[in-house]
Formats: structure tokens, C-alpha cells, sequence
């Protein structure tokens, strides 16, 4: 299934890696998806109007307005709005929001890249589809009015909408489509994975433009590219203004979205003004969304200040990543008289492997016994029960909470799929099912504390004067922690404590969000969180997280430094799946060869959303189940609820 990793369509929704203090989710558009068995893979659209014409002595194809991966789309060709949608939502107000560290650069070509991006920029442009948030993997028209794909899937065509247009009246044009694939493909290295079945786009009609790939049989990939945040070419072009996208820029850009940037103070605030005259505000996708007339963001570099911010009414919205903060931090008046509303929106649409992550290309973590030595010193449950306040359960799969979390051992088609590199994988993993050391108490503690020893010694290491030494060059092991936010450290330091007794020597690194992302962009780290999410269905963007090429890319998301042929083929069988069933078979055996390679000590989850948020705001009464909180998408300014919250100040 197509994953957004950088805008709208590629974009990071999250705060910068390793800055969450316990839960650093990446949360893309994949994450608008269900955990619903039984789904079709098949891409199948219906309720579109089809036909077969001659033109020009060429047969037209079935055109479709949206693409689903799940079967059937729910909404037919001119549906008049999505259903979780407020079409008589008025319009109006400012809403303010935090982000954190800082930002400098406007440019999206090179988010996740090189340089900060700026929060909110991805409301300048459109995509040639955008997501429906009340049905699995569906997409329907933006910018495109319509595509089409054959039954091979070897390409796919757009067709854009004739009233398409930047914010300067200039026409978006199929050369502005093929300039931004390019630019995003050459010139950001996750991206240029992300397509690298993408080998052609071209016009093919005065609005229309087709894509080839190198091979039929993926069906994600005209979705994938229907993602495609969609750039100005005249404007970077433009001869008379010198604009570079290969480099960070701090002038606003040129859009075609819902909002321009109004207003900015580099690296610390930014604000958005809502486009009037926006070519598809009438759009049926767009009915109902996008309410705020101004949104200003405003940057902290301290995730203390923020929160004091927060409850000072300087900024009117509030993520809480911590259970100490959700359990303790919310007895202040405005709290207790209802001017700011708690609540929490369940997370249903992905699974997610969140944990410490090894850089594997450091010598010390190449060995698999180590690896899961320190695993066995990792006491989760003590931990949820003296810092978290028990809130949190223990991750057990890179699919938790989905079908594709492996389960027992090896049956059916998984077994057969394992099979096929069974040469190349622990042996366990056809023998035992995959759990980890489970903590607790005293006895328990022991009992993975001489795990962790046998573990050690199979792997090459000793005590000498209470260091754990390297018996081969004597040199002791010592581990550095990399995080990016100061309220991680309690997390750390609680972990020191049970390494310190295996003799390692452990440090913690805090660094700052510019800091912290340039050591990740080169490899320079032993140990830091990470975490990767995934639906129902996965697909190409698993060569980025896991597969051998991306090991040695920088700015791909294997920062494990996973190259492992084994992976590699089951990630190939996972993305050329040829229906649900050996689809859901690949994802668990790709599942647990991951876990029984021990890359990863695999942390927890919480399975909601904790927000905080003045009372100033509507939403509709139908939610969509598969959207999150959806805020601030289809939320708007309501002017009682904000004077009556005033009145109470």
C-alpha cells in the first residue's frame, strides 16, 4: 500500500525523530488505513463513470476517479462531500500550534533530507489524490480529475482538472507533474527509492500524463504516485528570480493548495492565510475542510516551555507523548473548569515497531547474541509500572496490532515462503515463536540477567574488573545513547541501570533537533529510538526501512543499517504479492525474520492519541474512524465556544 513519507503525500506528520519523549511514531498517510482482516488487495473501483471512446483512432480507457486497494471504493463518481465532513462548517478564526526545535527551509524537495522543514508546508500544495479517512487505502481525485491503469498494471495515466491552477493563475500542467517527480526522485534519496519502479513520466495529452513502471504486477504503484506533492516548473524555473531545488530555501513558495505562507520569522514561527480564491475549494474532497482562516505555527525548543505555554493559552492544541504528563500534568484551573478538554482518539489504522534501535554498522552490534543480551536487560514491565503508570503494553512485532504480526511458529504459505531462504535465517525462526524477555519482578530480573550473561560470553565478551570486555581485544563495551529531547533521559537511565550490572558502560547524549538529525543523516550513533509504521498493507517503501540498497543510502530510513539477502527477498515477495493471502503470508515471514535477527529491543505502545486543546473549536459529529483526531483538517473555529471560554478566563 502506497506510504506518504515526506508531504501530504511524502511527509513526516510527527515531531522530529528521537524528540518524543516515549512515544515517536511516524505517522504517515499510510496511517489513514484500517486494521480490518479480510480486505481484497485487489485494486477495484466501482461506481465510476467508464467509457470507451474513439479519439484520434485510439481506444480511451476506463477512466476512475479514486483508487482503492481494498476493494470497492465507497464513494461513487460525484459524491458531493465525504460523509466525516462538516459542509456547512463556517469559516474563520486563527488557529495556534506548537512545533518543536526549529526550521530552515521552505523548499520540499529536500525534506528528511537536508536542512529543517518548516511545519505546515504541505498545505501550499495539492496531490494528484488525496486520502479518504473513512475507508482502507482508498484515494480519490485532486489535482487529477481522473486516471487510468491497465489490467497489468505497467503504467498509469492522470488526467488533471482544466481549473487547476497556482496561486499566480498560471494552469497546473502535466510539465509540472513531470517536473516534480523528477525533482523529488533525483534529489531526495527516500523518495528516490520510493520510485524506483517509477522509470518514465511523460505527457500524453494536453492534461494528461502517464507514468510507466519497470514491470507489471505491483499494484501500489499508480496509487504511489498519485501521492505526488506537485511543484511549480515555471516558478523554480522562472529566469529572472535564481531558485535552486537542490538546495534549502527561506522565501515562500509558490503553491497551489488551500493556504500560502502569510507571514514568517525564520526558525521561529510561520504563518499560513487561507486562499480565497483556491481553484478546487468547491472540490467534493475539499467540502467541509481546511476551515482556518490563518494557522500559526510557533517553534519551542524545550518540550517543558512548550507545555507552560500550552496552559498559559499561548498556542490552542496539545499532543501529550508522556504517561507521566497524561497522569499527573492536568490538575491546573483551566483543566478543572472545562476551558481545556481532554481526549484521547483511538489509533485504528496502524501497526507500529517502535524501539531502540543498533546501528549495525558499528562492529559491536554485528553480533545477533549481543543484540539480544540486551534485550533480556531490558525490564519493560518494571518500567511501565514505575515510570509509566502502567499505561503501556510491549511491542512484539514491526506489525503490531495488525493481521501481519506473526504469531506461533511458521505455517501454510509462511512456512513455504520461509523456506525459500531458510539457508539464510536464524533457525529459530521455523522452531520457536518470537517473544520477548518478560521482567517484573526479582526473580524474573535474575532469571534474564543470566540469559543476558550466557549471551554475552557465546558472543565473545567477559568480565574483567566488573567491564564487560571484548575477550579478544580486551577492549570494554561501551554504548552511547543519542536522543533529542532531555525527557527521554529518565527512559535511558532506567535501562542504564540493568546494563551497568552486565558491566557495559553506558553514556546518554542529548543533543539538539538540528544535531540530533544530522548524526542520524550520517550514521553517527550507537543506539537511538526509532520507530517505523505500517497497515494492513506494505509495500515498497520496506526497501527504505529494511532492504540492502538503503543501508549504504544516506537520508533512507534504514538507519539499522539492516543488508541482509533474506529480507531483501521477502520484502520482494511482500511488494509483488499477487493477492491478500500471500501478501498477509510474506508480511509475517518478512515479521519474523526481522524479530529473530534482533536489530531492534522493541519498546510499546499506547494505541491512543492524548490531546489537549482550548475549548474554542467544532467538529463534526461523525468522525472518521481511520483519521485520528483529524485536527485540524475538518475542525473549525466556533465563536461561542471561544467567547464563552474567554468569559471564563
Amino acid at each position: 500500500m502506497p506510504v506518504a513519507v515526506l508531504s501530504r503525500c511524502n511527509r513526516f506528520i510527527r515531531a522530529s525523530r528521537g524528540t518524543l519523549p516515549e512515544l515517536n511514531v511516524l505517522i504517515t498517510r499510510r496511517c489513514f488505513l484500517p486494521i480490518a482482516g479480510g480486505a481484497l488487495l485487489t485494486p477495484s473501483i466501482t461506481g465510476f463513470e467508464a467509457y470507451a471512446a474513439r479519439s484520434g483512432g485510439r481506444r480511451t480507457q476506463n477512466w476512475r476517479h479514486g483508487l482503492s486497494l481494498f476493494g470497492n471504493l465507497k464513494y461513487p463518481a460525484g459524491f458531493p462531500h465525504f460523509d466525516y465532513v462538516n459542509p456547512r462548517a463556517p469559516k474563520g478564526g486563527t488557529l495556534r500550534q506548537a512545533a518543536f526545535g526549529t526550521y530552515d527551509n521552505f523548499n520540499m524537495v529536500l525534506a528528511g533530507w537536508k536542512g529543517k522543514l518548516a511545519a505546515g508546508v504541505e498545505l501550499i500544495y495539492d496531490t494528484l489524490l488525496t486520502p479518504a479517512l473513512d475507508e482502507p487505502s482508498a484515494e480519490y481525485g485532486l489535482l487529477a480529475e481522473a486516471l487510468t491503469h491497465p489490467a497489468d498494471f505497467s503504467s498509469v495515466t492522470y488526467r488533471l482538472h482544466a481549473e487547476a491552477k497556482w496561486h499566480d493563475e498560471q494552469p497546473v500542467t502535466p510539465d509540472d507533474v513531470i517536473f516534480s517527480f523528477a525533482a523529488f526522485k533525483t534529489n531526495n534519496p527516500q523518495l528516490s527509492a520510493y520510485y524506483r519502479h517509477v522509470v518514465k513520466a511523460e505527457a500524453t495529452g494536453e492534461r494528461e500524463v502517464t507514468f510507466t513502471f519497470d514491470s507489471p504486477g505491483n499494484r501500489e504503484l499508480p496509487q504511489i504516485v498519485g501521492q505526488l506533492t506537485i511543484l511549480p516548473k515555471h516558478w523554480w524555473g522562472d529566469p529572472n528570480h535564481k531558485r535552486e531545488i537542490t538546495e534549502t530555501m527561506l522565501g515562500p513558495p509558490l503553491g497551489s493548495g488551500p493556504y500560502r505562507i502569510k507571514e514568517f520569522e525564520a526558525g521561529r514561527v510561520v504563518v499560513y492565510e487561507r486562499v480565497e480564491n483556491y481553484w478546487g475549494k468547491n472540490l467534493n474532497v475539499r467540502i467541509g475542510r481546511d476551515n482556518f482562516v490563518e494557522l500559526r505555527f510557533d517553534y519551542y525548543r524545550d518540550w517543558t516551555v512548550e507545555f507552560e505555554g500550552f496552559k498559559a493559552d499561548q498556542f490552542d492544541w496539545y499532543e501529550e507523548h508522556s504517561a507521566k504528563g497524561w497522569a499527573t500534568g492536568y490538575d491546573f484551573p483551566a483543566v478543572e473548569d472545562k476551558r481545556v478538554i481532554l481526549e484521547e482518539f483511538p489509533i485504528r489504522n496502524v501497526g507500529v515497531m517502535q524501539a531502540f534501535a543498533f546501528n549495525l554498522r558499528r562492529r559491536k552490534f554485528k553480533s545477533p547474541q549481543l543484540r539480544r543480551a540486551l534485550n533480556f536487560a531490558f525490564d519493560f514491565e518494571r518500567m511501565n509500572k514505575d515510570i509509566f503508570y502502567g499505561q503501556y503494553k510491549r511491542i512484539a512485532s514491526y506489525f503490531e496490532g495488525t493481521e501481519l504480526a506473526c504469531s506461533g511458529t511458521p505455517q501454510g504459505r509462511e512456512l513455504g515462503i520461509l523456506d525459500t531462504v531458510r539457508a539464510d535465517v536464524p533457525p529459530q525462526v521455523f522452531t520457536t515463536p518470537y517473544r520477548n524477555p518478560v521482567g517484573g519482578s526479582p526473580s524474573a530480573a535474575r532469571h534474564n540477567f543470566h540469559e543476558a550473561m550466557q549471551l554475552l560470553q557465546t558472543a565473545g565478551f567477559r568480565v574483567r574488573d566488573f567491564k564487560l570486555v571484548d575477550a579478544a581485544t580486551e577492549e570494554p563495551l561501551t554504548i552511547e545513547f543519542l536522543i533529542g529531547n532531555p525527557g527521554y533521559e529518565r527512559v535511558v537511565l532506567f535501562y542504564k541501570q540493568s546494563l551497568a550490572r552486565l558491566g557495559i558502560e553506558v553514556t546518554v547524549r542529548i543533543v539538539d533537533d538540528v544535531q540530533y538529525s544530522n548524526r542520524l543523516r550520517q550514521w553517527d550513533f550507537d543506539v537511538v529510538v526509532e520507530s517505523w509504521t505500517e497497515t494492513l498493507s506494505p509495500g515498497n517503501e520496506l526497501r527504505d526501512y529494511w532492504g540492502s540498497k538503503a543501508a549504504v543510502t544516506p537520508g533512507s530510513r534504514n538507519i539499522l543499517g539492516i543488508a541482509n539477502k533474506a529480507v531483501d527477498s521477502l520484502i520482494q515477495r511482500v511488494v509483488f504479492a499477487k493477492n491478500r493471502e500471500e501478501l498477509v503470508a510474506a508480511a509475517r515471514a518478512l515479521d519474523r525474520v526481522l524479530l529473530w535477527n534482533d536489530y531492534v529491543v522493541p519498546q510499546w505502545t499506547y494505541g491512543k492519541v492524548r490531546t489537549a486543546r482550548w475549548d474554542r473549536f467544532g467538529k463534526p459529529e461523525r468522525m472518521p474512524i481511520y483519521g485520528l483526531s483529524a485536527f485540524p483538517t475538518i475542525w473549525w473555529w466556533d465563536t461561542r465556544r471561544a467567547t464563552e471560554t474567554a468569559s471564563r478566563s
